[in-house]
């Protein structure tokens, strides 16, 4: 015979039972930065195909939700997944099948890698990507005699860091056509003596690229999934891939529709015209893990190969100011062709005058104030007298904060101090609009987002160095740069609806660290390790 107390207390439990919600979710018990408007802290929040339902304290959660799967945080710090605003999702995937030249300190250790590259590899192109002859003892371009009698019947090339360079054997020069005294716009043919030293300059590498045999099927599809999962590791859960082909957004759309590639991706399309007459008539394509709306185009080339556009000549060569990739006259064709439609126009420009020159066609285009929210990929050297262009057109600044740490060691001999003070500057450039989207640019640099938020924050490389920081008055505070690694990254791609923080409605994309980034020593943030990525709620990587 029950007790009236039973009684009671088991028609308590069946009304909070028939009181609280169906979830599939529940986490509770963790730091949750929500990265709303207020910034909010919370302690749980509860989850729904694949979406936030409610965000709160735990009481409040735990009371009114039931789910499938209750996570204990255990105090961990959650922050809503990262969105790397400027990275290559897909050609990062296809380097992890090619020479890794990352980090390489001479032409001789480059040498030595493709080597046992080839030597596990035995036929077919030998591809490679990584060098960066700033970071060797003799900072200068080398040669392609190496290569050419290590190789002489197999084709080389291996492309520099920042994608602007590159050094091809004479095989590779034979197959492609490459003669000396070769002009092109937009790049250079490099010589010495009247013979060709294999060096390659931005749109003279195409010379060489196009007659490479296109990757298989499969070879992409490995690409792509490698990347997804190196993504998730580091807890990317949104990608923006700048500058495909529509054949290969067909082949992430296959692969996204059939469940395999999980990662979501913001696709800038290639400034080609087989993509303009693709996608222009049928306008944005939309899913919930694929967002194709914008085109990506090469204002200049980089700053390290010294092929960015400058106004005035090079403080190290006074003789060179590099080059346009394109006309003025094709810039404002493409302005004015996106003008009228919902695409972005995305522009990588380095240099002060590619700058200039792009925000000055923005700027006629656009027409004062807007929400079409055109991008400057770089935004890397802007003369003081052009950044009001960003804020009175609202033209975004898409920036990478580890570029500045990486070109920081030669910036001032490349730049002269008077043009150094609008270069990387993240803070100047935050205020035109009061806010910023952040990145990487990988595999031009490293896929970490915690090297994103500590050089955005700190302007110091891993040892410290500069002890003040890197222009320190352009450093982003610690809520900036995590509000530009989610929130603000997500707004540059027309998407803060439904990502960039834990908020109701918005999709449960979210990430477990080791250590809150908000308080954490600037000398530990490097070493800070995602333990779990989540994507819709449900587990894409656990450490």
């Amino acid at each position: 015979m029950r007790t009236p107390s039973l009684t009671i207390s088991l028609l308590l439990f069946a009304g909070i039972l028939r009181a609280q919600q169906p979830a599939d979710l529940v986490v509770h018990h963790g730091l949750v930065y929500t990265v709303n408007a207020r910034f909010d802290v919370a302690e749980a929040f509860a989850v729904k195909d694949g979406r936030i339902l409610a965000v709160g304290k735990n009481t409040d959660i735990l009371r009114n939700y039931r789910a499938k799967t209750i996570l204990d945080a255990g105090g961990k710090t959650i922050y809503p997944g990262f969105i790397d605003a400027h990275a290559h999702f897909y050609r990062y995937g296809l380097s992890l099948q090619r020479v890794n030249l990352m980090g390489t300190k001479s032409w001789d250790e480059i040498l030595k890698r493709v080597r046992t590259f080839a030597a596990a590899n035995p036929a077919g192109w030998l591809t490679g990507r990584g060098w960066d002859q700033n970071d060797w003892a003799v900072q200068e371009f080398p040669d392609k005699q190496d290569l050419d009698q290590l190789f002489p019947d197999r084709p080389v090339i291996l492309t520099r860091v920042d994608g602007h360079a590159a050094i091809a054997n004479q095989t590779a020069l034979d197959q492609a056509g490459v003669k000396p005294g070769q002009t092109l716009t937009g790049g250079s043919v490099e010589t010495k003596n009247g013979v060709l030293t294999g060096i390659l300059i931005d749109n003279a590498i195409e010379l060489v690229s196009r007659v490479i045999p296109n990757p298989s099927r499969e070879q992409s599809e490995k690409a792509l999934l490698g990347a997804a999962q190196n993504c998730f590791a580091v807890g990317l859960t949104t990608v923006d891939d700048c500058g495909l082909m529509a054949n290969e957004v067909d082949i992430i759309d296959s692969l996204q529709r059939k469940n395999q590639l999980r990662m979501r991706l913001y696709v800038m399309l290639s400034d080609d015209s087989l993509n303009y007459a693709r996608f222009l008539p049928r306008g944005i394509y939309k899913t919930d893990r694929l967002n194709v709306r914008s085109f990506k185009v090469y204002g200049d080339g980089a700053l390290g190969s010294r092929g960015a556009c400058m106004l005035a000549a090079y403080a190290d060569r006074p003789d060179w100011r590099g080059f346009l990739l394109s006309t003025p006259g094709h810039f404002q064709d493409v302005a004015q062709r996106l003008a009228p439609t919902d695409f972005q126009m995305c522009t990588h420009a380095i240099g002060d005058s590619a700058n200039r020159t792009m925000l000055r066609i923005y700027a006629a285009a656009l027409r004062g104030k807007n929400d079409k929210r055109w991008r400057i990929e770089h935004a890397q050297v802007i003369n003081q007298a052009d950044f009001r262009y960003f804020g009175e057109n609202n033209i975004v600044p898409s920036v990478q904060p580890t570029h500045a740490t990486s070109d920081m060691y030669w910036a001032l001999a490349r730049l002269g101090a008077t043009r150094l003070k609008g270069a990387y500057a993240f803070k100047q450039l935050l205020n035109q609009n009061q806010w910023i989207p952040l990145g990487t640019d990988f595999p031009v640099e490293d896929i970490s987002p915690f090297a994103t938020f500590f050089s955005a924050v700190y302007r110091r490389d891993a040892k410290g160095f500069p002890k003040g920081g890197f222009g320190p008055e352009n450093a982003l505070s610690r809520v900036e740069a995590l509000r530009g690694m989610t929130i603000w990254a997500a707004k540059s791609n027309f998407e803060e609806a439904e990502k960039g923080s834990i908020e109701p409605g918005k999709f449960a994309d979210f990430i477990l660290l080791n250590q809150d980034l908000m308080k954490a020593d600037s000398g530990k943030i490097l070493d800070t390790l995602v333990e779990a990525t989540y994507l819709n709620g449900e587990v894409v990587f656990k450490r």
